[in-house]
Protein backbone atom coordinates (compact mmCIF):
# COMPACT_ATOMS: atom_id res chain seq x y z
CA UNK A 1 0.00 0.00 0.00
CA UNK A 2 2.78 1.83 0.95
CA UNK A 3 4.30 1.99 -2.58
CA UNK A 4 0.75 2.27 -4.34
CA UNK A 5 0.30 5.39 -2.36
CA UNK A 6 3.88 6.74 -3.44
CA UNK A 7 2.80 5.95 -6.81
CA UNK A 8 -0.20 7.82 -6.69
CA UNK A 9 1.79 11.14 -5.23
CA UNK A 10 4.14 10.64 -7.84
CA UNK A 11 1.65 11.09 -10.26
CA UNK A 12 0.45 14.48 -8.74
CA UNK A 13 3.71 15.56 -7.87
CA UNK A 14 6.13 14.08 -10.43
CA UNK A 15 9.43 16.56 -8.66
CA UNK A 16 8.92 14.21 -5.38
CA UNK A 17 10.52 10.51 -4.98
CA UNK A 18 10.38 7.42 -2.88
CA UNK A 19 13.38 5.99 -1.28
CA UNK A 20 13.04 3.01 0.71
CA UNK A 21 16.47 1.79 2.76
CA UNK A 22 16.93 -1.28 3.52
CA UNK A 23 19.22 -2.62 6.65
CA UNK A 24 22.16 -3.69 5.67
CA UNK A 25 23.14 -7.71 7.49
CA UNK A 26 26.79 -8.11 8.61
CA UNK A 27 28.65 -8.67 5.65
CA UNK A 28 31.18 -6.88 2.62
CA UNK A 29 28.85 -3.95 1.66
CA UNK A 30 31.10 -0.27 1.32
CA UNK A 31 29.90 3.11 0.76
CA UNK A 32 29.09 2.22 -3.55
CA UNK A 33 27.12 3.65 -6.40
CA UNK A 34 24.84 5.07 -7.22
CA UNK A 35 23.05 2.59 -9.94
CA UNK A 36 20.54 4.75 -11.68
CA UNK A 37 18.14 1.92 -13.55
CA UNK A 38 15.84 3.06 -15.58
CA UNK A 39 12.18 1.63 -16.20
CA UNK A 40 9.93 0.79 -19.06
CA UNK A 41 7.25 3.27 -17.88
CA UNK A 42 9.91 6.30 -18.19
CA UNK A 43 10.45 6.37 -14.51
CA UNK A 44 13.91 5.81 -12.80
CA UNK A 45 15.04 3.41 -9.80
CA UNK A 46 18.19 4.45 -8.11
CA UNK A 47 19.73 2.29 -5.56
CA UNK A 48 22.87 3.68 -3.42
CA UNK A 49 24.89 2.00 -0.78
CA UNK A 50 25.74 4.64 2.46
CA UNK A 51 29.19 4.69 4.39
CA UNK A 52 27.12 2.08 7.27
CA UNK A 53 26.65 -0.27 4.63
CA UNK A 54 22.64 0.82 4.15
CA UNK A 55 21.44 0.28 1.14
CA UNK A 56 18.70 2.96 0.05
CA UNK A 57 16.74 2.61 -3.03
CA UNK A 58 14.57 5.52 -4.75
CA UNK A 59 11.83 5.30 -7.24
CA UNK A 60 11.28 8.41 -9.10
CA UNK A 61 8.84 8.86 -12.54
CA UNK A 62 11.71 10.82 -13.95
CA UNK A 63 15.61 10.29 -14.62
CA UNK A 64 17.67 12.79 -12.05
CA UNK A 65 19.32 15.83 -13.46
CA UNK A 66 22.16 14.33 -11.59
CA UNK A 67 23.23 11.81 -8.58
CA UNK A 68 25.76 11.85 -6.42
CA UNK A 69 28.89 9.71 -5.29
CA UNK A 70 30.67 8.63 -1.85
CA UNK A 71 33.84 6.42 -2.67
CA UNK A 72 33.72 3.31 -0.51
CA UNK A 73 35.56 4.82 2.66
CA UNK A 74 34.26 8.60 1.86
CA UNK A 75 37.44 10.19 1.21
CA UNK A 76 36.04 11.83 -2.40
CA UNK A 77 32.56 12.55 -2.34
CA UNK A 78 31.26 14.81 -5.78
CA UNK A 79 28.03 15.51 -7.97
CA UNK A 80 27.33 13.98 -11.23
CA UNK A 81 25.19 15.68 -13.27
CA UNK A 82 23.55 13.63 -16.31
CA UNK A 83 24.68 14.19 -19.88
CA UNK A 84 23.58 13.35 -23.60
CA UNK A 85 25.89 9.77 -24.41
CA UNK A 86 27.08 9.69 -27.58
CA UNK A 87 30.27 7.76 -29.16
CA UNK A 88 33.34 9.34 -29.77
CA UNK A 89 34.89 9.34 -33.40
CA UNK A 90 37.19 6.50 -33.63
CA UNK A 91 39.85 8.66 -34.88
CA UNK A 92 40.52 12.09 -33.36
CA UNK A 93 43.66 15.06 -33.89
CA UNK A 94 45.78 15.54 -31.47
CA UNK A 95 46.00 18.04 -29.00
CA UNK A 96 48.78 20.12 -27.54
CA UNK A 97 48.81 17.48 -24.41
CA UNK A 98 47.91 13.72 -23.62
CA UNK A 99 47.90 12.18 -21.02
CA UNK A 100 47.35 8.60 -20.76
CA UNK A 101 46.89 6.11 -18.16
CA UNK A 102 45.59 2.30 -17.92
CA UNK A 103 44.10 -0.16 -15.90
CA UNK A 104 42.58 1.57 -13.08
CA UNK A 105 40.45 -1.58 -11.38
CA UNK A 106 38.51 0.56 -8.64
CA UNK A 107 41.14 2.00 -7.34
CA UNK A 108 39.88 5.58 -7.15
CA UNK A 109 42.68 6.78 -4.69
CA UNK A 110 45.36 5.91 -7.01
CA UNK A 111 43.66 7.40 -10.31
CA UNK A 112 42.79 10.19 -8.74
CA UNK A 113 46.83 10.53 -7.38
CA UNK A 114 47.81 10.50 -10.38
CA UNK A 115 45.49 12.62 -12.61
CA UNK A 116 46.57 15.24 -9.97
CA UNK A 117 49.89 15.06 -10.76
CA UNK A 118 49.26 15.28 -14.21
CA UNK A 119 47.30 18.26 -13.68
CA UNK A 120 44.09 16.86 -15.31
CA UNK A 121 41.77 17.45 -12.68
CA UNK A 122 41.86 19.90 -9.22
CA UNK A 123 41.27 19.31 -5.97
CA UNK A 124 37.49 18.94 -5.94
CA UNK A 125 37.74 16.47 -8.89
CA UNK A 126 37.20 18.84 -11.58
CA UNK A 127 38.61 18.77 -15.30
CA UNK A 128 41.34 21.37 -15.72
CA UNK A 129 42.87 20.32 -18.38
CA UNK A 130 42.00 22.79 -20.31
CA UNK A 131 41.41 21.69 -24.38
CA UNK A 132 44.08 18.83 -23.79
CA UNK A 133 43.29 15.07 -24.34
CA UNK A 134 42.75 12.01 -21.55
CA UNK A 135 42.69 8.44 -22.76
CA UNK A 136 42.62 5.45 -20.25
CA UNK A 137 43.39 2.39 -21.98
CA UNK A 138 40.80 0.16 -20.36
CA UNK A 139 39.67 -1.91 -17.17
CA UNK A 140 37.85 0.02 -14.62
CA UNK A 141 36.44 -2.72 -13.48
CA UNK A 142 37.35 -5.65 -10.96
CA UNK A 143 39.93 -5.83 -8.14
CA UNK A 144 39.12 -2.53 -6.50
CA UNK A 145 36.43 -1.27 -4.36
CA UNK A 146 35.64 1.91 -6.51
CA UNK A 147 34.92 0.56 -9.56
CA UNK A 148 31.25 2.16 -10.00
CA UNK A 149 32.82 5.71 -8.40
CA UNK A 150 35.45 5.62 -11.23
CA UNK A 151 32.71 4.97 -13.65
CA UNK A 152 30.95 8.25 -12.63
CA UNK A 153 33.85 10.01 -12.59
CA UNK A 154 35.09 9.64 -15.84
CA UNK A 155 31.46 9.85 -17.08
CA UNK A 156 31.67 13.63 -15.60
CA UNK A 157 34.93 14.31 -16.58
CA UNK A 158 34.20 13.50 -20.44
CA UNK A 159 31.38 16.25 -20.33
CA UNK A 160 33.50 18.74 -18.44
CA UNK A 161 36.31 18.37 -20.82
CA UNK A 162 33.93 18.68 -23.86
CA UNK A 163 32.76 21.64 -22.06
CA UNK A 164 36.28 23.25 -22.10
CA UNK A 165 37.49 22.20 -25.39
CA UNK A 166 39.42 19.15 -24.78
CA UNK A 167 38.66 15.42 -24.63
CA UNK A 168 38.38 12.38 -22.44
CA UNK A 169 38.31 8.65 -24.01
CA UNK A 170 38.10 5.58 -22.62
CA UNK A 171 38.13 2.51 -24.30
CA UNK A 172 37.16 -0.98 -23.46
CA UNK A 173 39.39 -3.66 -21.44
CA UNK A 174 39.21 -7.29 -21.28
CA UNK A 175 38.04 -6.85 -17.48
CA UNK A 176 34.60 -4.75 -18.83
CA UNK A 177 34.12 -7.52 -21.62
CA UNK A 178 34.24 -10.01 -18.11
CA UNK A 179 31.95 -8.23 -15.99
CA UNK A 180 29.24 -7.06 -18.25
CA UNK A 181 29.50 -11.18 -19.54
CA UNK A 182 29.24 -12.60 -15.92
CA UNK A 183 32.69 -13.59 -15.84
CA UNK A 184 33.03 -12.34 -12.28
CA UNK A 185 36.60 -14.28 -11.21
CA UNK A 186 38.17 -10.68 -10.14
CA UNK A 187 34.81 -9.28 -8.82
CA UNK A 188 35.03 -8.03 -5.47
CA UNK A 189 32.69 -9.79 -3.32
CA UNK A 190 30.90 -6.69 -2.51
CA UNK A 191 29.60 -5.93 -5.92
CA UNK A 192 28.19 -9.50 -5.94
CA UNK A 193 26.52 -9.50 -2.22
CA UNK A 194 24.85 -6.01 -3.67
CA UNK A 195 23.47 -8.10 -6.78
CA UNK A 196 22.35 -10.63 -4.84
CA UNK A 197 20.09 -8.02 -2.31
CA UNK A 198 18.62 -6.68 -4.76
CA UNK A 199 18.00 -10.07 -6.59
CA UNK A 200 19.89 -9.57 -9.68
CA UNK A 201 23.31 -10.74 -11.31
CA UNK A 202 26.02 -8.31 -11.13
CA UNK A 203 26.38 -7.71 -14.79
CA UNK A 204 22.70 -6.42 -14.12
CA UNK A 205 23.79 -3.28 -11.73
CA UNK A 206 26.10 -2.00 -15.61
CA UNK A 207 22.82 -3.17 -18.11
CA UNK A 208 21.85 -1.58 -21.25
CA UNK A 209 18.78 -0.43 -18.71
CA UNK A 210 21.08 1.73 -16.85
CA UNK A 211 22.87 5.27 -17.27
CA UNK A 212 26.26 3.89 -16.79
CA UNK A 213 24.95 0.92 -19.47
CA UNK A 214 23.94 2.63 -22.02
CA UNK A 215 27.36 4.81 -21.83
CA UNK A 216 29.58 2.06 -21.93
CA UNK A 217 28.08 0.72 -24.45
CA UNK A 218 29.15 3.52 -26.83
CA UNK A 219 32.83 3.22 -26.19
CA UNK A 220 35.76 2.58 -28.34
CA UNK A 221 37.81 -0.37 -28.60
CA UNK A 222 40.16 1.26 -30.99
CA UNK A 223 40.96 4.69 -31.09
CA UNK A 224 43.40 7.10 -33.41
CA UNK A 225 44.86 9.97 -31.99
CA UNK A 226 46.62 11.54 -34.38
CA UNK A 227 49.76 9.08 -35.28
CA UNK A 228 48.73 6.80 -32.25
CA UNK A 229 46.68 3.91 -31.79
CA UNK A 230 45.38 2.93 -28.67
CA UNK A 231 44.02 -0.09 -27.61
CA UNK A 232 43.97 -2.29 -23.84
CA UNK A 233 46.15 -5.20 -24.87
CA UNK A 234 47.07 -5.15 -28.73
CA UNK A 235 46.62 -5.22 -32.13
CA UNK A 236 47.03 -9.05 -33.16
CA UNK A 237 48.23 -10.68 -36.75
CA UNK A 238 45.22 -12.55 -36.26
CA UNK A 239 43.16 -9.40 -36.32
CA UNK A 240 45.29 -7.88 -38.86
CA UNK A 241 44.25 -10.83 -41.31
CA UNK A 242 40.41 -10.29 -40.69
CA UNK A 243 41.24 -7.16 -42.91
CA UNK A 244 38.44 -5.13 -40.44
CA UNK A 245 38.93 -1.20 -40.30
CA UNK A 246 38.65 0.03 -36.51
CA UNK A 247 35.18 1.69 -36.91
CA UNK A 248 33.62 -1.78 -37.60
CA UNK A 249 35.70 -3.37 -34.85
CA UNK A 250 34.16 -0.65 -32.68
CA UNK A 251 30.62 -1.36 -33.82
CA UNK A 252 31.00 -5.59 -33.40
CA UNK A 253 33.04 -5.29 -29.97
CA UNK A 254 30.44 -2.87 -28.86
CA UNK A 255 26.93 -4.63 -29.85
CA UNK A 256 28.21 -7.65 -27.75
CA UNK A 257 29.41 -6.54 -24.87
CA UNK A 258 26.75 -7.20 -23.09
CA UNK A 259 26.49 -10.70 -24.37
CA UNK A 260 27.73 -14.25 -22.97
CA UNK A 261 30.61 -15.67 -24.38
CA UNK A 262 28.80 -18.56 -25.61
CA UNK A 263 26.49 -16.12 -26.92
CA UNK A 264 29.17 -13.82 -28.53
CA UNK A 265 30.55 -17.21 -30.04
CA UNK A 266 26.81 -17.57 -31.52
CA UNK A 267 26.63 -14.31 -32.90
CA UNK A 268 29.56 -14.99 -35.47
CA UNK A 269 33.15 -16.27 -34.86
CA UNK A 270 34.65 -12.69 -36.05
CA UNK A 271 32.89 -11.69 -32.59
CA UNK A 272 33.85 -14.26 -30.79
CA UNK A 273 37.75 -13.96 -31.99
CA UNK A 274 37.39 -10.36 -30.75
CA UNK A 275 36.83 -11.15 -27.20
CA UNK A 276 39.13 -14.40 -27.54
CA UNK A 277 43.18 -14.71 -26.60
CA UNK A 278 44.56 -12.81 -29.97
CA UNK A 279 41.58 -10.07 -29.89
CA UNK A 280 41.74 -6.42 -28.98
CA UNK A 281 41.09 -7.01 -25.65
CA UNK A 282 43.17 -9.68 -24.47
CA UNK A 283 46.67 -10.36 -27.10
CA UNK A 284 49.52 -10.22 -25.25
CA UNK A 285 51.69 -10.91 -28.20
CA UNK A 286 53.69 -7.49 -27.73
CA UNK A 287 55.21 -9.12 -23.68
CA UNK A 288 54.67 -13.32 -24.37
CA UNK A 289 56.73 -15.92 -26.73
CA UNK A 290 53.58 -18.38 -24.99
CA UNK A 291 51.62 -20.19 -27.78
CA UNK A 292 48.75 -19.57 -25.92
CA UNK A 293 49.14 -15.97 -26.56
CA UNK A 294 49.70 -16.53 -30.40
CA UNK A 295 53.18 -16.16 -30.17
CA UNK A 296 55.78 -12.89 -30.18
CA UNK A 297 55.21 -10.47 -32.39
CA UNK A 298 57.52 -10.12 -35.25
CA UNK A 299 58.69 -6.42 -35.91
CA UNK A 300 57.70 -7.06 -39.91
CA UNK A 301 54.19 -7.80 -38.87
CA UNK A 302 53.61 -5.21 -36.10
CA UNK A 303 55.10 -2.67 -39.29
CA UNK A 304 52.44 -4.22 -42.05
CA UNK A 305 49.75 -3.16 -39.15
CA UNK A 306 50.68 0.12 -38.03
CA UNK A 307 51.03 0.79 -41.92
CA UNK A 308 47.42 -0.29 -42.50
CA UNK A 309 45.96 2.15 -39.78
CA UNK A 310 48.52 4.60 -40.67
CA UNK A 311 49.98 4.72 -37.58
CA UNK A 312 53.78 5.00 -35.88
CA UNK A 313 53.36 3.97 -32.51
CA UNK A 314 50.00 1.83 -30.30
CA UNK A 315 49.65 2.17 -27.05
CA UNK A 316 48.33 -0.61 -24.62
CA UNK A 317 47.93 -1.37 -21.14
CA UNK A 318 46.63 -5.01 -20.40
CA UNK A 319 50.16 -6.52 -19.51
CA UNK A 320 51.80 -5.03 -16.35
CA UNK A 321 55.31 -4.28 -16.61
CA UNK A 322 56.94 -2.73 -13.73
CA UNK A 323 57.54 0.66 -15.18
CA UNK A 324 56.36 2.45 -18.46
CA UNK A 325 58.46 1.77 -21.41
CA UNK A 326 58.50 1.33 -24.72
CA UNK A 327 59.22 -1.50 -27.14
CA UNK A 328 59.59 -2.48 -30.90
CA UNK A 329 62.35 0.20 -31.35
CA UNK A 330 59.97 2.99 -29.93
CA UNK A 331 56.56 1.18 -31.68
CA UNK A 332 55.09 0.40 -28.51
CA UNK A 333 54.43 1.70 -25.65
CA UNK A 334 53.35 -0.62 -22.43
CA UNK A 335 51.50 1.69 -19.91
CA UNK A 336 50.28 -0.80 -17.50
CA UNK A 337 52.00 -1.00 -14.20
CA UNK A 338 50.77 -1.93 -10.70
CA UNK A 339 49.03 1.65 -9.71
CA UNK A 340 49.61 0.75 -5.52
CA UNK A 341 53.04 -0.67 -5.94
CA UNK A 342 54.51 2.09 -8.33
CA UNK A 343 52.86 4.84 -6.20
CA UNK A 344 54.31 3.49 -3.54
CA UNK A 345 57.73 2.99 -4.74
CA UNK A 346 57.53 6.56 -6.78
CA UNK A 347 57.64 4.84 -10.07
CA UNK A 348 56.00 6.13 -13.39
CA UNK A 349 52.15 5.40 -13.56
CA UNK A 350 51.26 8.44 -16.76
CA UNK A 351 52.25 9.13 -20.04
CA UNK A 352 52.51 12.37 -21.28
CA UNK A 353 52.60 13.41 -24.33
CA UNK A 354 54.02 17.08 -25.46
CA UNK A 355 54.55 17.30 -29.19
CA UNK A 356 56.77 15.08 -30.66
CA UNK A 357 57.85 14.37 -27.00
CA UNK A 358 56.77 11.62 -24.48
CA UNK A 359 57.29 11.78 -21.06
CA UNK A 360 56.51 8.99 -18.23
CA UNK A 361 54.61 10.79 -15.33
CA UNK A 362 55.29 10.12 -11.22
CA UNK A 363 52.28 10.61 -8.29
CA UNK A 364 55.02 13.13 -7.13
CA UNK A 365 54.61 15.22 -10.77
CA UNK A 366 57.97 14.51 -11.03
CA UNK A 367 58.56 13.10 -14.86
CA UNK A 368 61.71 12.07 -17.20
CA UNK A 369 61.64 11.46 -20.60
CA UNK A 370 60.67 8.64 -22.35
CA UNK A 371 63.09 7.06 -24.84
Amino acid sequence: MKRLGTAILCILLPVLAYTQVVDPEPGRLTADGPYLFYRNDGGSRIVTVDLDGNISETESPAAPASVHVTSHDGKYSFDVPLHNIERQPWAMEAREKTCIISDPHGRLDCLVSILRACEVIDYELNWCFGENHLVIIGDIMDRGDDVTQILWLVYKLEAEAEAAGGSLSFVYGNHEGMVLAGDLRYCRDKYKELADKLGMEVPELYGPDTELGRWLSTRNTIMKIGADVFVHAGLSADLFRLDMDIPEINKLCSEAIFLTSKEKAEVSEITKMLFKTNGPVWYRGYFSRDEKYGGRMDMATLELILERYDAERVFVGHTIVRNIRDLYRGKVVAVDVDAKLNYEAGRGRAVMLEGDRAYVVKDSGKRRRLR
